[in-house]
């Protein structure tokens, strides 16, 4: 006899078990020693069980008439009272109050008279991540308890005592004072079951029309909301540095490349307006995800709606909602909104990687166009000269994880029936890590670009005369040929060029006189990478004039958004 609701059974298979004794049949029999019980095995777990059942003597004798137990186990007749079982020091009317806490502490216990295999208690509970939730959770209860006054189903005095309660709760999480306790299997149950030790039953009205389907995506979209306000406040910063990063480097001109090939001559701040305009639509798309997001569950129930006229657009009011949702059965099965933010994490992660990819080649001694803070570097645990630009090699990587997170999910909702499912639990966890991802690397990324030196000479050598080859076809083209024809001649120059082992800058007069007639002395001033770049002047493009005007147009962008 272990105490506490537990006991050891010697079983007829031989083994002993540690055997729990269930709540209800606590309350309703005596178990004493030399007893015979009926125990349930449970599944990967051959040394422990439940207490089914007691039988009486005369049950007992049956069995063992009937072949059931063996014939030499003693049945012991009447009780015996010295031998009871006892549970630690607990009289049985605290053993019953005790008993009573265990079972409401989970949200579902009426039901069911067994408890939860440990196991499944493990998989169960998501107490340990989700009560990130705390906060929004109470948010949501407090107003949901003013909806329940409005309609009159509780009191005010009630409601006031609940609120009250509830802001007693938030203090404790706040204080890192609240104690999660055993069978606080998620958020919801735990401020649950504290609300009701501060204030007493009341406690139980605040659930009244409520489930846990429309409460857990309320305290969802409340917290996505405010993730995607402070993810915004950081991409907004990160354009910022961008923008004036951009501005300091104007005058920089260095190769653009094609499939990692010098291209033509562009402006550094050209590069960098790019991932500007790649970044100026991740946080257009996160403005229109938080749309979708604010948009009010609570009022849906499990799954048919609420059945006692909580007025859905008060709680929409109270809670800072744009509207509520249209459809219950949407409402509760549906995450779209989390997918959403998934899909924007990935593919602001996948455009900050890519600009971390160009960096880290462009910081390679091979290239040496940038040299990075010693800030965002790290160095080797081996190799005393390496300088190595893991800052960027994690924006790289962590992309991966984030792809990972939208697939993850997206496989857990692709097949599920309408509504809830267990399954959809698994979509906090998900957010959580994007969200601490994304806030990292937006923050890095601005940094590092705020931070780097542009090593300017290194840029300039980089820049080569076949690079102009395309300023050779359109000088013919200014003196009208058809481009095709132009395109050809140019490639003629080129292929002299290589014949000769020259620079294509360094052919003769009489070399490009020889493959095309139209080309005359004013072709020898093609070799000006300042002049390539200005030509450029159509809105777009990587002249000055067009810089300065991609930088207006974004900085008049986030004045208008006021951001």
């Amino acid at each position: 006899m272990l105490g506490n609701g537990r006991l050891e059974a010697f079983c007829f298979d031989g083994i002993k078990r540690l055997c729990h004794i269930r709540g209800k049949l606590r309350k309703k029999v005596w178990i004493n020693q030399s007893d015979i019980i009926l125990v349930g095995l449970r599944d990967y777990q051959d040394t422990k069980a439940d207490v089914i059942m007691k039988y009486t003597a005369d049950e007992a004798r049956n069995l063992r008439n009937y072949g059931e137990i063996p014939e030499n186990v003693r049945i012991e007749e009447g009780e015996q009272e010295e031998e009871l079982v006892q549970f630690d020091n607990y009289s049985s009317e605290d053993e019953v109050d005790e008993i009573d806490q265990n079972e409401e502490h989970r949200l579902w216990g009426g039901r069911f008279d067994g408890e939860p295999d440990e196991i499944m208690r493990a998989l169960n509970d998501s107490i340990h991540y989700d009560k990130t939730l705390w906060k929004v959770d109470l948010k949501g209860s407090k107003a949901y308890a003013k909806s329940l006054a409005k309609t009159g189903l509780i009191t005010e005095n009630e409601c006031e005592l609940l609120v009250n309660g509830l802001d007693k709760v938030g203090e404790e999480w706040s204080n890192n004072t609240f104690e999660i306790k055993s069978g606080d299997e998620d958020i919801h149950t735990a401020n649950e079951r504290r609300l009701k030790e501060l204030i007493g039953a009341v406690a139980g009205k605040l659930h009244t029309g409520r489930s846990r389907n429309d409460q857990t995506m309320t305290d969802t979209c409340l917290w996505l909301r405010d993730a995607i306000d402070t993810l915004s406040q950081e991409l907004t910063t990160c354009i910022k540095f961008f923008l004036k990063r951009a501005e300091k480097d104007k005058n920089i001109i260095f190769p653009g490349y094609t499939h990692l090939q010098r291209a033509q001559p562009i402006r550094w701040s050209h590069w960098i307006l790019c991932y500007v305009f790649q970044l100026k639509r991740d946080l257009e798309r996160l403005f229109e995800v938080r749309k979708r997001v604010n948009v009010l569950p609570l009022g849906c129930g499990a799954l048919a709606g609420n059945p006692f006229g909580v007025d859905r657009a008060f709680l929409a009011k109270e809670l800072g909602f744009e509207t509520v949702s249209d459809n219950s059965l949407d409402t509760v099965g549906s995450r779209d909104a989390i997918l959403e933010f998934l899909q924007w994490a990935s593919m602001t992660s996948l455009h900050l990687s890519r600009w971390a990819e160009d960096l880290i080649i462009y910081s390679s001694k091979e290239f040496s166009f940038v040299t990075l803070s010693d800030t965002y570097s790290t160095g080797s645990s081996l190799m005393p000269q390496k300088k190595n630009a893991d800052s960027l090699e994690l924006i790289r990587g962590k992309a991966g994880r984030v792809y990972g997170l939208l697939t993850s999910m997206s496989c857990i909702v692709k097949g599920l029936p309408m509504t809830y499912n267990k399954d959809l639990q698994e979509d906090k966890q998900s957010i959580f890590e994007a969200f601490g991802i994304m806030q990292s690397v937006i923050k890095i990324s601005g940094a590092v670009l705020h931070t780097l030196t542009v090593n300017e000479d290194s840029c300039t050598k980089a820049l080569s005369a076949d690079m102009l080859a395309t300023d050779l076809a359109y000088f013919l083209v200014r003196k009208g040929v058809p481009f095709r024809e132009a395109h050809e001649m140019a490639g003629k120059c080129v292929a002299l060029a290589e014949k000769k082992k020259v620079l294509l800058s360094e052919l003769t007069l009489s070399d490009f006189q020889g493959i095309n007639q139209n080309f005359d002395e004013t072709v020898l001033k093609v070799w000006n990478y300042e002049q390539s770049v200005e030509q450029y002047t159509s809105y777009g493009g990587t002249s000055l004039k067009s810089v300065e005007e991609q930088i207006k147009n974004v900085k008049q962008w986030l004045a208008d958004k006021e951001i």
